[in-house]
């Protein structure tokens, strides 16, 4: 998926997703030649790690 899909998905800005790669945050980005894609695996496992422990 393209970037503005993952940001509209997660319902952030755009400008996040870029900012997440630049500061290797926020799931795995691959290049495209000059885009960013993301898979969506990588995504699912990325949105899992975010859970929060709601046991405590």
């Amino acid at each position: 998926m393209s970037a503005e899909e993952l940001a509209d998905f997660l319902g952030v800005p755009v400008n996040t997703v870029y900012i997440w790669n630049h500061r290797h945050h926020g799931p795995r980005a691959h290049k495209v030649g000059r885009y960013l894609r993301y898979r969506w695996p990588e995504v699912e496992v990325w949105l899992e790690a975010q859970a929060v422990d709601r046991t405590i």
